[in-house]
């Protein structure tokens, strides 16, 4: 798609791309760590400012004392898909618990028109979703189970994959939707640039001197949603809730302290960092709610280098990696992953900005 001569780093169009269908990964490669690798130089006059290499090569870009933080949240089974009483197939997919025993949940239902409140979805025999109320954006849900919930949802439920794989999930994809370290339940979408890390890989990096820090945000349907708007500051991005601990606040400004680099894995990582510096450059434990929306042009403070996935056009993923490394820079290396025929999305290669 060729963009108006006029646009600017803060039109939505400078963020369009053309993605031939065929290079959308629908499945992942045997091994993670088998994908491929597009490094990218932010630096001006870098002697080669794309580079194609192998994940495998990561290690190399990593020194000792650097920082590399992984979100560990767990993607749960949210897809609930059963039939009304008419016998009409229905689906719900939940988003967040809404109180702490998580029977009553935010979620969104399909279709739409027809779930009104009071309608129940039988999901399986001992699970049914009760819709209670309309919300903006979805409805609210009660799970009507004899069972804990989470064993429920567990026992029942679907993995929730991307909407542009075109296909249902297997039982596969519930192991590899998922990142090696995923420990905290909670996501209704992968982490995906930490999709590549083996445990074979993270004990390399842990012998080399990288310090592997953790930090949790649950990631919303809101990360596969377009900005629909002409201008950038006119979106409003969905809040995620997210947790750093004492140790993973106190890991980072020790490495910062003696030089090291922080590295993200991931733009919710980015995102989750940039949310918790203070004004004096020091990382801040604690957890919430942040709807950071981070697009050109932006002042980074928290991160030094960046490991993340090919993303959609127009998102607000592409729109943070943009204000990284800069749009001109980012866009041009999105022209040679088509030309070189890269893996795109979810299940797809991985790109590190320097």
């Amino acid at each position: 798609m060729t963009r108006p001569a006029c646009s600017s780093d803060a039109d939505t169009e400078a963020y369009a791309y053309d993605l031939p269908r065929h290079l959308i990964a629908e499945h992942p490669l045997p091994e993670r760590d088998a994908s491929r690798l597009l490094v990218v130089r932010r630096e001006n006059g870098a002697p080669s400012p794309l580079e194609d290499r192998s994940f495998r090569d990561l290690p190399a870009y990593l020194d000792p004392g650097d920082a590399l933080v992984i979100n560990d949240s767990r993607v749960f089974p949210a897809r609930l898909v059963g039939r009304k009483p008419t016998g009409a197939a229905a689906e719900v997919l939940l988003v967040r618990p809404i109180d702490p025993a998580a029977y009553r949940w935010e979620a969104l239902v399909r279709p739409g028109a027809k779930l009104k409140p009071g309608r129940v979805v039988e999901v399986a025999e001992g699970l049914a979703v009760r819709v209670e109320a309309s919300r903006e954006g979805g409805r609210t849900v009660c799970l009507e189970t004899d069972e804990d919930p989470w064993a429920a949802i567990e026992r029942h439920g679907r993995v929730p994959l991307p909407p542009y794989i075109r296909r249902d999930s297997t039982t596969a994809d519930r192991e590899r939707y998922q990142t090696v370290y995923a420990s905290r339940p909670g996501s209704v979408a992968a982490p995906t640039a930490g999709l590549h890390l083996t445990e074979a890989m993270l004990q390399t990096l842990r012998r080399a001197g990288v310090r592997l820090v953790p930090i949790t945000l649950h990631v919303g349907p809101g990360t596969f949603r377009p900005v629909e708007t002409p201008r950038l500051e006119e979106h409003r991005l969905e809040a995620e809730r997210y947790e750093v601990s004492q140790a993973s606040a106190a890991a980072l400004n020790e490495a910062r302290a003696a030089g090291g680099r922080v590295v993200a894995v991931g733009t919710t990582v980015v995102r989750v960092l940039e949310s918790t510096i203070g004004e004096d450059g020091m990382f801040e434990a604690g957890g919430g709610y942040t709807d950071l929306f981070i697009h050109p042009p932006f002042r980074f403070r928290a991160v030094d280098r960046l490991v993340t996935n090919f993303h959609l056009p127009r998102s607000t993923l592409l729109m943070l990696v943009a204000a990284f490394a800069g749009r001109a820079r980012v866009m041009e290396a999105y022209r040679h992953a088509v030309a070189r025929r890269y893996r795109f999305y979810s299940y797809g290669d991985a790109m590190l900005v320097t």
